[in-house]
């Protein structure tokens, strides 16, 4: 399986992973020890679940695993908000590197991608390596890419539902409209089926938190999801048979010792 590529960097793995929301930093280690992401992703802002920080412990296991990390701006709702956090990730991380997540409804989640456009555009322009959180809407993904962004990370589904893909039909469009852009699935899915679906579809990675973190085993999940992403890619290379209406032998027929017309 070719390396994936993003800022002239190479990775080996194409499965990114989440470290929000797991019963204990025990087990998010375990987790990503089980998936070897690409890089792991983290906020500023992220609490335990009884809403205490993790403090120095966390950024201390952070470190030990020695995973590249990926900042990201989760929960901000403005340009100037998004901004400063990314620039202050910079500095706690010492990275380049930003996931930008710029929320526009609380109930779904949506990327607000008219601020999106703007506050990728004063990123990139400081020296970020910027990978936007967006939605599967074409227009959109060509303005991020007008601003400067080198690869866009379009959602299945609203974050944390599972739902899968959403939207089929947009998301094969994007791909095939975007062919030479690297994409990365953020966000909704659930199940390791539906990333192999759409590493099928050629899409280059996927991230994942809420399928793994919160799953019954999120240490076996994040194995599945690894295994799943790896299988996805290499079936999109091997180029599979397109589907068909009718139905096709595959054993030839010269050669049988028997043969039946059909006159039915």
């Amino acid at each position: 399986m070719n390396p994936l590529t993003l800022y002239n960097q190479t990775f080996s793995d194409r499965l990114l992973l989440g470290t929000a929301a797991y019963p204990t930093t025990e087990i998010l280690r375990r987790s990503v020890a089980a998936a070897e992401p690409a890089m792991i992703t983290v906020s500023l802002r992220r609490q335990s679940a009884a809403g205490h920080a993790h403090g120095q412990g966390f950024w201390d296991l952070l470190q030990a695993m020695q995973v590249p990390i990926l900042p990201n701006t989760a929960g901000c709702q403005s340009v100037q908000e998004a901004v400063a956090t990314a620039h202050m990730a910079r500095e706690v991380f010492d990275t380049p590197w930003i996931k930008l997540e710029l929320i526009g409804d609380d109930d779904t989640l949506q990327p607000d991608v008219f601020q999106l456009v703007e506050a990728a555009k004063i990123l990139i322009d400081d020296g970020f390596y910027v990978l936007p959180y967006c939605t599967e809407d074409l227009i959109a993904c060509r303005r991020l890419l007008d601003a400067g962004c080198r690869a866009l990370m379009p959602w299945a589904a609203p974050i944390g539902t599972g739902l899968g893909v959403v939207h089929e039909y947009a998301l094969r469009v994007l791909r095939e409209r975007l062919p030479n852009t690297p994409l990365i699935i953020d966000a909704g899915l659930g199940l390791p089926s539906q990333a192999a679906q759409v590493m099928e579809w050629g899409y280059d990675a996927v991230l994942l938190n809420t399928a793994v973190s919160r799953s019954g085993n999120p240490v076996d999940m994040a194995r599945a999801f690894s295994l799943a992403v790896a299988s996805g890619r290499l079936a999109h290379q091997a180029c599979p048979v397109p589907p068909r209406e009718q139905a096709q032998a595959s054993t030839p027929t010269v050669g049988q010792p028997f043969w039946h017309s059909a006159e039915y």
